[in-house]
């Protein structure tokens, strides 16, 4: 027999809200879709909206507790700290890491991820806390025996990996990885996730070896003569397997080089923006078809995992960009969160949305005492009002994989703290 959930509105994103909404799940998937009057109450969500479970297409779980680590330093230096910090921790403090940020994006409504971990501890924090995700391992280096380290890790996280957790690999960066690691990392014929045209000072060092970043040659590859998206592109190593985090600072050419390759770009605004690289052009990659979606990054460079402070930041970055009010829409940067970072993951067949047949991965928001009630607009309500703070329940695969008062946070915060505490000393 189903399980019934229903609220004042269920958002369905592929299709128009429904005013007093409900959903029937059974075996983990969506059976059907309705009114309360066609479906019945089942268990009432009052005063809350039913969405689908946020898609984060690009994070970092094992940096949950790095959050204003150097805030306000230039890059280099930024970046020679948390190299420096992240030195000190084992295994053990990655997964208490990894634990409490897959724990911090359920309650988020982050029902899957799109995780580039280092030590590969996020795949069995997600196994464990019941997370959707295709985990990226890490791979650096300038030859072939980069991926040397790739296998062996493979290997420690081959147990954690399922149906609902996958395995993918993340050539760090052009500035990092060789583009013969990057061929070796395609033709493994896995999901691939890297990060492209991020700051001007990558551009200075890809294109000419110049700029701020001629202080840390001794940790990157060799410039390029070229931008990284051109240089993957011209070796044919840019296509539908691909997602690429920020794209910041890219031109027309670009713009239409990633559209014309179908890779999925991660727009990460406020991770951009508290590193002073810029805002992306989000509009110009959706009018050229770009897979866009909005990710969070991580607390390495952005305050949290709260999608929902995510979705606030990408309106407001592309309105001021733009300079319109209609750059993008609280229904666009929903579906972006959604459907959109299923499609960059190629998940949207699984999730995204509510939709019959589809995985019942939701999430449940109260919008209870908000400036927002009476509703008006349930999908502006929820993005414009939502927080993390008012998530009541996020389900995976129809079950509930967190419940607002039922998680023991101090254990999880207790090990993170931990581990941070080592990283300060």
């Amino acid at each position: 027999m189903p399980r019934i959930l229903s609220a004042d509105w269920v958002v369905p994103v592929e299709g128009p809200p429904l005013q007093r909404g409900a959903i029937a799940v059974e075996d983990g998937r969506i059976t059907a879709i309705g009114t309360i009057d066609e479906l019945g109450e089942g268990e009432r969500f009052e005063e809350a909206v039913v969405l689908p479970g946020f898609v984060n297409a690009h994070s970092h779980l094992e940096y949950a507790a790095y959050a204003g680590f150097g805030d306000g330093l230039p890059f280099v230096p930024w970046l020679r700290l948390h190299v420096e910090r992240k030195r000190r921790l084992d295994s053990a403090d990655m997964e208490a890491l990894a634990r409490l940020g897959g724990a911090a994006c359920l309650r988020s409504g982050i029902t899957t991820v799109g995780d580039s971990s280092f030590s590969g501890a996020a795949a069995k924090a997600c196994a464990e806390l019941g997370l959707r995700a295709i985990v990226y391992l890490e791979v650096f280096g300038e030859d072939e025996g980069a991926l040397a380290h790739f296998e062996e890790r493979r290997g420690e996280i081959a147990g954690a990996l399922s149906d609902r957790v996958r395995l993918g690999i993340s050539p760090h960066a052009p500035y990092t990885c060789s583009v013969a690691v990057y061929a070796a990392c395609l033709e493994l014929g896995l999901p691939v996730a890297t990060h492209l045209a991020e700051s001007e000072a990558e551009l200075d060092w890809l294109t000419a070896g110049a700029g701020p970043w001629v202080e840390i040659a001794d940790i990157l590859t060799p410039p390029l003569g070229d931008t990284g998206i051109r240089a993957l592109a011209a070796a044919g190593l840019l296509n539908g397997s691909v997602v690429a985090a920020h794209c910041v600072h890219v031109d027309d050419e670009e713009i239409a080089i990633l559209a014309a390759n179908h890779v999925g770009v991660a727009h990460c605004p406020r991770s951009n923006a508290l590193l002073g690289c810029g805002i992306a052009p989000v509009r110009a990659l959706r009018e050229a078809g770009v897979r866009v979606c909005i990710a969070t990054d991580s607390p390495a460079s952005t305050p949290s995992f709260d999608m929902f402070d995510e979705l606030r930041a990408a309106i407001m970055a592309a309105r001021a960009r733009e300079r319109r009010p209609d750059a993008l829409s609280t229904a666009d940067a929903l579906e972006l969160a959604t459907l959109g970072g299923a499609r960059a993951l190629g998940l949207e067949q699984e999730v995204g949305s509510l939709v019959p047949g589809k995985s019942a991965d939701l999430t449940v928001l109260s919008l209870a005492g908000s400036p927002f009630l009476p509703w008006e607009d349930p999908v502006s309500a929820a993005v414009l009002g939502g927080s993390s703070h008012r998530i009541l329940a996020t389900l995976v695969a129809g079950q509930e994989r967190y419940r607002k008062g039922g998680v023991a946070w101090h254990e999880l915060i207790d090990a993170a703290r931990s581990a941070r505490s080592r990283m300060l000393h």
